[in-house]
């Protein structure tokens, strides 16, 4: 079945579908509200009445440093799929087009909040210090997470659909709970002054929006007030579902249905992801509950290396995308604002193959852990069922065990040739 081929309801076309749209329209507003830009395609910087006061607090070096990152990222990204193809990796996620969205939202996050990720976050990793060659070893299948998430307030990747997003709100919670005690604490205490206030971050796709999980989320984000960010990367295909089959309106509108903001951002405007993303924080921290944002982006790649997008979506596609590039657009601001150079990005570039060449000599030095590892670490104490499939296992092993030529000959014959 071809991209074009794709069922739909059995209402579409029909005089009942528009009538059931205009009825939505009423009731919940126009669904096609404008979109967050303000970076454009050409790199011209344009004004928004809300978002643009953030944005005038971003100076060339963070500019910069928005632009080396997500150059970084791509440049990891390229590597690392390079290194599946080359057998080094079971599997690799790939970002890129999305940079903009996880660089400008994750360099938006305070040190104390905390951010769940689904398993294509490589950009927000890197803002939060995660050592990029650690986050390979769960694709190179030797580990089941690589990094410590208590030490950078990111949390380890998740592979199953959604499954993040319930986690996110219950730490929400926690933290809204742990943030009441504090600051009753300190008010007892004269001069104590309390802990910066956190909120949580958690990432999900446009195709995982339709999981209840999600649903079930924002049902107890709003009932609480938990202080949480869903931030929905839309980069329009769900492996090889477009976003038009997930939804009939913008992604972010589904919002009002909780009771909570919800805003369109162009996903590959660096400039107004950070300021959209630190206003919704800003709002999460305060008190004032979650905000939805649905970030507008395009996976110019392959859903995972083990993806062919030339089956279901048009190379005519990829290119209007392309034309959009996050990295593009913000080069050409910094140049036309004198704000880097040849110099700078020639920089930029050596980095990145620094990096490249630091992940690839580190995930070849990983250990290649036992495997009886798996057994001791399914339960906290020994367990007879493990033991007994740990014990079929060493008798399996046994069996492929090499035989020596002194393994094979008579203990006389080995005498023998000894003399």
């Amino acid at each position: 079945m071809g991209a074009t081929h794709l069922p739909s309801t059995e209402f579409d076309g029909t005089e009942l579908d528009d009538q059931l749209e205009a009825e939505a329209e009423v009731q919940q507003g126009d669904p096609a509200e404008p979109m967050v830009q303000l970076l454009s395609p050409d790199g011209t910087l344009g004004t928004d009445p809300l978002f643009s006061a953030y944005a005038d607090r971003l100076d060339a070096e963070k500019l910069r440093g928005f632009y080396a990152d997500m150059a970084r990222i791509r440049r990891f990204d390229v590597e690392s799929t390079a290194l599946q193809r080359q057998g080094q990796l079971s599997l690799w996620v790939p970002l890129t087009g999305q940079e903009a969205a996880q660089i400008g939202s994750g360099r938006a996050s305070q040190p104390q909040d905390y951010i769940f990720p689904t398993y294509r976050e490589h950009g927000v990793a890197l803002t939060r210090n995660v050592d990029l060659a650690e986050l390979l070893r769960q694709f190179r299948g030797v580990s089941n997470g690589g990094w410590n998430p208590k030490d950078t307030n990111f949390h380890l990747y998740t592979l199953v659909l959604a499954a993040q997003t319930p986690h996110a709100v219950g730490y929400a919670m926690g933290i809204q709970r742990d943030q009441k005690l504090a600051a009753a604490a300190a008010g007892a205490v004269p001069g104590q002054q309390a802990e910066p206030n956190a909120a949580v971050m958690v990432y999900f796709g446009d195709g995982a929006s339709s999981e209840g999980d999600v649903h079930e989320s924002m049902v107890f984000a709003s009932s609480y007030k938990a202080p949480v960010v869903f931030f929905c990367q839309n980069n329009h295909w769900a492996i090889s579902v477009p976003s038009s089959v997930q939804t009939r309106i913008p992604l972010s509108n589904r919002a009002k249905g909780y009771g909570f903001p919800g805003i369109r951002v162009d996903g590959n405007d660096v400039i107004a992801v950070h300021a959209v993303t630190e206003w919704a924080l800003e709002q999460a921290r305060e008190g004032n509950g979650p905000v939805l944002i649905e970030a507008f982006t395009y996976r110019v790649g392959a859903h995972t290396t083990a993806d062919d997008p030339t089956k279901y979506r048009e190379s005519a596609e990829e290119a209007l995308w392309r034309a959009k590039d996050p990295l593009d657009r913000l080069e050409k601001y910094l140049r036309a604002q004198g704000f880097a150079d040849d110099a700078f990005f020639e920089q930029v570039k050596a980095d990145g193959d620094d990096l490249a060449t630091y992940v690839r000599k580190t995930i070849h030095d990983f250990e290649t852990p036992d495997i009886r590892t798996a057994f001791a670490n399914t339960y906290v104490e020994a367990h007879p069922l493990v033991a007994e499939e740990l014990a079929w296992f060493e008798a399996y092993s046994a069996g492929f065990a090499d035989t020596t030529e002194s393994d094979t000959k008579p203990a006389g014959a080995q005498e023998g040739a000894a003399n």
